[in-house]
């Protein structure tokens, strides 16, 4: 079954630039290591069972010779160079290989299921399995399957946690689109979970439709007013665009990311009555990232 959303893909254009900008929004993010033969690196910000992921290219003819069609780094460098951003909500299954056959008995274009890996800078060899969706399905999720347990993957970062921004896990993610409502049934079907109840959100200023996948939220969104989501659509179209992480500070989590030099997330209020702040893409390589907790 699918347990959670694992993570998301921000992809920028340079890693250490990206690394820089995180740890001043208060990440402790370090580089994660090489993607053998797709020619990507990657850095990781490690909350409590997920984690943040900053993807780069590494070697640009490697990553050339690399994809095909279907591949979960085809188009990467169009994507970075259109400004950015979340490009993939990446969700864990505790069974990748069931849930594959399941998802075809649902009528869902997907891949098989293949290994991945990538060794850390310390040399550490971590180990996972993915699927990706077909044309039939261009939905931006990935599929995970972790083989290497969390306590390994722990190691792979010298600090795991403890953030200066107190963030300790990812609440949601947001995919905006132009139709939730039909979005929602397809999102429905890929995923083998009813499709909610659409609802009104107060600070994307969208109709939502919540997916609840273990612990973490996903949200197929539709603008009704100016604001992030209408944004996203407007600049980049149809996509992943905000992360919600909790922190056990938002006031924290501001006073550290001014500081360092970065200018103070604006604020709103939940559907829900919690406060929420956001960084914009100018400050985050193209994506929205929020943060909801107490003050």
């Amino acid at each position: 079954m699918f347990t959670r959303i694992d993570h998301v893909m921000i992809c920028v254009p340079d890693l250490l630039q990206g690394i820089a900008q995180y740890t001043k929004m208060g990440f402790n993010i370090f580089a994660g290591g090489a993607h053998p033969g797709k020619g990507t690196h990657n850095a990781i910000a490690l909350n409590g069972d997920d984690y943040l992921e900053l993807l780069a290219v590494r070697d640009p003819a490697e990553y050339a010779a690399s994809g095909k069609a279907g591949a979960w780094n085809t188009g990467l460098t169009d994507f970075i160079a259109a400004g950015g951003g979340i490009r993939y909500v990446v969700v864990q299954s505790d069974d990748l290989t069931a849930e594959v056959a399941a998802m075809r008995k649902r009528g869902v274009d997907v891949s098989d299921v293949v290994d991945g890996s990538r060794r850390t800078p310390t040399g550490q060899a971590l180990r996972w399995k993915s699927a990706v969706l077909g044309p039939k399905n261009q939905l931006p999720l990935f599929f995970l399957q972790h083989v290497t347990p969390m306590a390994e993957r722990r190691k792979q970062v010298p600090d795991a946690g403890a953030h200066p921004n107190g963030v300790y896990k990812l609440e949601r993610a947001y995919i905006v689109t132009r139709d939730a409502e039909a979005e929602a049934a397809i999102y429905a079907n890929v995923l083998g979970m009813p499709k909610p109840t659409m609802h009104k959100g107060t600070v994307v200023m969208s109709d939502m439709a919540i997916f609840e996948i273990g612990p973490t939220g996903l949200g197929v969104v539709q603008p009704y007013a100016p604001g992030p989501a209408a944004d996203a659509l407007a600049h980049r179209g149809p996509g992943p665009f905000q992360a919600l992480y909790r922190t056990t500070s938002m006031d924290a989590a501001a006073r550290w990311m001014e500081s360092h030099g970065l200018p103070p997330p604006a604020r709103g209020t939940r559907s829900n009555g919690e406060q929420a702040m956001l960084m914009t893409p100018p400050d985050t390589f193209g994506a929205y990232i929020g943060f909801v907790g107490p003050e």
